[in-house]
Order: C-alpha cells, then sequence, then structure tokens
C-alpha cells in the first residue's frame, strides 16, 4: 500500500477536483463535431466530417442489411459481411490484407440485428491507395468459394463454441424469447445447421439484393479536403446502382409480455445459474433515451449500482450485476442480468427482484441522482474523441434514425433530470409486471425456482439454435 504525506494528499486532492472541474466544464460544453450530408449521383447517401488535429481517416459504410433481412437464412448477412474481406474483382484476399497491414491500416465487417457495416482506419497519406481497396470490397466481393469454405467452418466452430459459456448466449436467448417469430428474433451470428449450410452463391445474392446505394450511407471523419473527398467517392462508388427493388421488409416483432414467463435453458454441466429479466424497452430515438440512461446507470449501469451492490458488494452472490436499454431503431428490450453459483441461485434472484422494484417501492432521492448525472455526463464525451468513434455513431445514427440534436442536447437533458421527472419515465418505461425471465442453468436443481416467475418453458443448450424446438 502506498502512503502519502499531507501535503501530497492536499495537492492530490485539489488536482482531482481541478480535473472533475474540468472535465465538468467540458462536458457541459460538447456538440457534436460540424457535419456536412449530402448524396453522390446514384443517390448515396454520405456523411463527411473533417477533423485535423491528426492526419487520419476513419471510412465507414453501412448497409441496411442485418440479420432481419435473413429470412430462412439464419446468420447470411453476417457471413456475407465478413465475407467482405475475401477479396474482391480488383484485391485478392491476400493482397487486401497486406496493403493495410502494411501501411498500419485496419480493415473489419461488422454485423448486427439491423446493418452490416465495412470499416476502416488508416493515415491520410494513403487514403489514395487504400480507399479504392475499400471501395472494391464493399461494391465487387468475389466471394471466393475456397476461402468462403474456411470462414463458414470458423463460424460453425465458434457458434458450437459460444455456448459452452452462457453469458456468451443469454442475449440471444432472450431475444428470442422476447421477440418470438419477429425478425428482431433472429441471431446475428445465425445457429449452426443453418450457417453450415450456408453456401459462397447465398452471399453473393444477399449482396446483390441489399448491398445497394438506396439502402446505403458512407462516412468519412478525419484529415481531408471535402473538395477532393467527394470527388474521390463519386469516382469509385457513383457507378454503384441498385437493380430491381428492395424485397418488403420482414415484420420485425414485438416484445410479448402478455404474461410472466421463464424460459429454463437447461446446461446439465452447469455449476453457474445465468438469469436476465425485463421486458420492453425503447428504440434508440426515443425522447427519454437521454434521461433513461441516468436513471438505468442508478439501477444498474455503473460499479456502484444499486443491483452490483446488493448482489456483489453486500451479499456477494455474484461478481457482478447489471441492467440494460438494448436500444433498436423500431423498439427496444430492457433487462436485469447476472450470474451466480447454482446453489446460491434462490437469493440472487429474490435479492435482484427486490433490488429492481427499489425504483418503485423507494424511488431515485435527490442526492442519487444528482451522483448519476455526473457519472453520465463525464462519460459522455470519451465516447466520441476519435475518428472512428464518431464514424460509428453517424452510421448508428443513420440506421437508428437519430437526429444530431439528441447527440447536442445530451447534457442538457441529463440536467433536465428532476426526482419528479425521473418517477414519470420509471412508470411509462421500466416493466413492473409481467416480466420475462430467462434461465441458464441446471435444470434439475432450478426448475422448482423457475417456477415461481411464471409459465416455464423448457430448452436445452445443445439443441440447434435459440428457441424451442417446433412439435
Amino acid at each position: 500500500m502506498m502512503h502519502y504525506t499531507k501535503g501530497k494528499k492536499i495537492l492530490a486532492a485539489g488536482l482531482a477536483g481541478l480535473s472533475m472541474l474540468t472535465t465538468q466544464v467540458q462536458a457541459a460544453e460538447f456538440r457534436l463535431p460540424a457535419f456536412e450530408t449530402s448524396k453522390l449521383s446514384n443517390g448515396l447517401t454520405v456523411y463527411l466530417m473533417e477533423r485535423h488535429d491528426v492526419p487520419l481517416i476513419a471510412v465507414r459504410a453501412v448497409v441496411k442489411a442485418g440479420a432481419v433481412s435473413d429470412g430462412g437464412n439464419s446468420g447470411l448477412s453476417n457471413l456475407t459481411g465478413d465475407a467482405l474481406l475475401l477479396g474482391s474483382s480488383k484485391f485478392d484476399k491476400k493482397t487486401l490484407d497486406q496493403s493495410f497491414d502494411f501501411r498500419g491500416g485496419r480493415i473489419a465487417s461488422a454485423t448486427s440485428a439491423e446493418a452490416t457495416s465495412l470499416n476502416a482506419d488508416f493515415a491520410s497519406a494513403d487514403v489514395g491507395t487504400l480507399l479504392p481497396i475499400f471501395a472494391d470490397a464493399l461494391l465487387h466481393p468475389n466471394f471466393n468459394a475456397g476461402e468462403f469454405d474456411k470462414l463458414r467452418a470458423r463460424t460453425v466452430d465458434e457458434l458450437k463454441q459460444s455456448k459452452e459459456s452462457p453469458r456468451n448466449v443469454a442475449q440471444v436467448y432472450y431475444r428470442s424469447m422476447l421477440f418470438g417469430h419477429g425478425a428482431y428474433a433472429n441471431p446475428v451470428e445465425g445457429t449452426v445447421a443453418s450457417v453450415a449450410a450456408l453456401q459462397s452463391k447465398d452471399a453473393q445474392a444477399f449482396h446483390h439484393t441489399y448491398y445497394r446505394p438506396d439502402n446505403a450511407a458512407l462516412v468519412v471523419v478525419g484529415d481531408f479536403k471535402p473538395g477532393t473527398m467527394r470527388a474521390q467517392l463519386e469516382s469509385l462508388f457513383g457507378k454503384w446502382h441498385a437493380t430491381g427493388s428492395l424485397p418488403p421488409a420482414a415484420a420485425k416483432g414485438k416484445v410479448q409480455a402478455d404474461k410472466a414467463r421463464v424460459w429454463l435453458v437447461n446446461k446439465s454441466d452447469a455449476v453457474e445459474t445465468t438469469f436476465l429479466f425485463g421486458g420492453a424497452g425503447i428504440a434508440r430515438n426515443d425522447p427519454d433515451y437521454v434521461p433513461l440512461q441516468v436513471i438505468n446507470t442508478i439501477l444498474g449501469g455503473r460499479f456502484t449500482s444499486w443491483l452490483n451492490d446488493e448482489l456483489r458488494v453486500n451479499s456477494g452472490l455474484t461478481y457482478g450485476a447489471s441492467s440494460t436499454f438494448a436500444t433498436l431503431s423500431d423498439t427496444g428490450s430492457f433487462a436485469v442480468s447476472s450470474f451466480t453459483a447454482a446453489p446460491k441461485t434462490e437469493a440472487a434472484l429474490e435479492l435482484a427482484n427486490k433490488t429492481y422494484q427499489r425504483l418503485w417501492d423507494k424511488g431515485i432521492d435527490a442526492t442519487t441522482l444528482e451522483s448519476a448525472k455526473a457519472y453520465v455526463k463525464g462519460q459522455y464525451p470519451p465516447r466520441f474523441e476519435t475518428n472512428q468513434q464518431l464514424a460509428g455513431l453517424l452510421g448508428d445514427m443513420f440506421v437508428s434514425k437519430v437526429g444530431r440534436e439528441q447527440i447536442d442536447n445530451f447534457m442538457r437533458d441529463v440536467d433536465g433530470l428532476t426526482p419528479e421527472k425521473a418517477k414519470q419515465l420509471v412508470d411509462k418505461h421500466f416493466p413492473r409486471d409481467k416480466l420475462q425471465m430467462l434461465l441458464i442453468g441446471k435444470a434439475e436443481a432450478i426448475r422448482g425456482i423457475a417456477a415461481k416467475y411464471g409459465e416455464v418453458t423448457e430448452l436445452d443448450i445443445t439443441a440447434n439454435g435459440f428457441a424451442p424446438v417446433a412439435k
């Protein structure tokens, strides 16, 4: 343990206070940096944000083609996105990889429920070399059969391995439970059986259908001259044209919460129980999104939250507990989550539920609220410091239909939250009854506990997929 003199302690306290004051001033002044939105001649939406502090550029192409577009081919959007990195019409996989690696750049893909993005960052001096490779990977992937087969095999192995750790798949089961047959229930990475059946021709067809300028946006953040960049983008992406029309959007579904339900997923060798409970949440562009982040911070959004204090610090029932609003473009879900040793399942569930009910039983006092507001305001600006972070934010805004006013007014909306308004938002948005619960553990040991919380449906974690087997 380190020991400080009284003088050093005073100096440290003074510096800490100055740092906190600086953070609060910066937070109060935070605004989303200026950017322009335009369209290329083919209708492709383009976001350009100049930042000349460092000679770097982040590029993100966002296509509204996520798991909700998979139809009966679960995991197809994810595998198609990953396959963009297997080579293109002009650059094979080795050339693509080496071109970015040699110049210290990075290129990667990511798929979510509603979109797939191709992301790259590199030195601004390399834009003339790497941006054309990026464009060709997005527009003209070759879906090489041999490389695709290896990618598919790795993905299947990862899906098999993921079920060894319930915490890896708990949210996938939970979303399946909440949204039922709606497209929001589709597992992003697919299932072992569905992915194993996919062929390179399926990815090629998916790409042809959904990767089109009227279904995408291009984001560029960093050190560039707007006029030069616009010309480069028009040259590289302007000839990208759509054929035919987009298929009708699948019904995404709404959270099913007409009665209290429990999905009990049996993992016969489990020594822990992983659990989530909650219900419907909010869309990413909900007007109450910002103040709800503050309230959730108090409940389970930071280390000193009610849930973590009670389940970890005070009782020792778990190493961590949290709560989250998982937002989507049209709706969302809310969940309290934790895990505990199997013999402590009953006690942990009771305490988690009791702690959650504090939102209504005791409410949020002014002191607690002010602490959470300061925490949220201090955490906010660092989320949007780098080019990559800002490019990700603009891409998310495009997919989830979020206006910049939500970001620019974040501090104002945090400051405007009062205990009275917090109570109104708790009553409006936090599911209080007819809770939906997921338990993953040894069913034989916790079946009786599960029955206390609602109508029980049993599944086995070794079964394919994340939903009950149709009878």
